[in-house]
Order: C-alpha cells, then structure tokens, then sequence
C-alpha cells in the first residue's frame, strides 16, 4: 500500500531520515514515536507525496512517486486521509461546511444523510452551524478527524491527534481511529505519548516504530 525502499530526506542541509525501508500493509495500526524534531511529520508528509524523498524510492498504491505528476499525486491523496497537528479549519464556514471541505472541493457535494451520520459518528451532531473558533481542542480534533475521512480513505495518517487534549479525549479519538482500523483502513499515528500506546495495545495489534538518530526502527517492549 505505502512502501519505502531505502528513504532518504535531506532537510535544510542535513539529513532528517536515512535508510528508511518499510511497508505499510492494508489494515495495519501502526504507531511513530520519536523525539520532537526527529523527523515524525516529515515521515507523514512522505506517505502522502506532500514531500519527495531526497535518496530512495517511496511508492504509494504500487506506483512511485518520482514519476508521478502532480494530478496523479492529488489524485491518490484522495485516499489517505490526514489529521494535521495544527488543524486548520475555515472560521467562516460551519463546521458541517468544513468537514464536508474535500468533497467540495474535488467537485463533489456531501450527501446530507452521510454527512450527518459521520458527524453523529464523531460527537459534534449537535455543533454543525457552530464557526470553528468555538469549538473545543477536543472537539476540533474529532472535526479533523470527520474531514479527513469523508472521502472514505484507505489510509488514515494522524499527526499528534491526542496532543492537546485532556486523556478522557484523547481516549475517546483513539477509540475512533481503532473503529477505522477494524473497518479495514490502515491508520499510523505519530505520537510522543507513550501512555496512548500502551492504552491502545490493548485494544488492537499494533506495531510500533521509532525514529532514533535519523533511522527508523520497531520499538522493543520496553514501552
């Protein structure tokens, strides 16, 4: 599904990831872990094609990215679905309009009954003509989280998705993300809390990796 042969990334002069080989199976859970600055977001943003590995060879659904074109890159982000670290939403727009964003804007319009279904599947039913700005951090996550899977994604990245949330919520997003993987989508999550592992471990078959002096490596039981 994503493979990485041999990954490299060089970032403002020194290497950020070396060596990286890894393959992301269909319906896996994996977890990235990692000292911050060690290349956690970077990783992401090379499953995606939002960044291009500088040595190596990254092939996302079987086709490598180096001879993709940017449509074909944009086309294939449609089947990852990413929760940003900071999430982004347009203050503007209601938040049923802001999760409904991808398919607008690949020129599709949500069908009300799915949109409030997914919604209902989040917590926020009762929030859909709230602005952003008067969302909670908890409640913002789970919005990002709604947005980055109603193109229906076969992967789900997650960036530090319980980061500025009490453990309560941070329980209820990573009970969401596991329903996901049981539905068959691959999810990764990066992470520095190593207490959400643990929790999760219990709840799924979850591989764990960590980035450690630019390579990536499965963490031990040592969590």
């Amino acid at each position: 599904m994503i493979e990485f042969h041999n990954v490299a990334y060089n970032y403002g002069g020194g290497e950020l990831l070396s060596e990286v080989t890894l393959s992301l199976a269909t319906g896996s859970f994996h977890f990235l872990t990692g000292p911050s600055g060690a290349g956690k977001t970077t990783f992401l943003k090379l499953c995606y094609g939002e960044l291009q590995a500088t040595a190596g060879r990254v092939e996302l659904f079987g086709r490598d990215v180096r001879v993709m074109t940017r449509d074909d890159i944009a086309h294939t982000r449609r089947r990852v679905g990413v929760v940003h670290q900071d999430c982004q939403f347009l203050d503007h727009l209601p938040v049923a309009e802001n999760i409904a964003l991808p398919l607008t804007v690949s020129g599709r319009s949500a069908d009300p009954k799915d949109l409030k279904e997914l919604m209902g599947w989040v917590g926020l039913s009762a929030l859909a003509e709230q602005r952003p700005p008067e969302l909670s951090g908890g409640e913002r996550q789970r919005a990002a989280l709604a947005r980055a899977v109603i193109m229906g994604p076969e992967v789900i990245l997650a960036d530090e998705p319980t980061g500025n949330v009490d453990w309560e919520m941070s329980q209820r997003l990573l009970a969401l993300l596991v329903e996901l993987n049981r539905m068959g989508k691959t999810v990764v999550i990066a992470t520095h809390d190593l207490n959400l592992i643990r929790s999760a471990k219990a709840q799924v078959s979850a591989r764990v990796l960590r980035i450690r002096d630019r390579r990536l490596q499965l963490a031990g039981s040592d969590l």
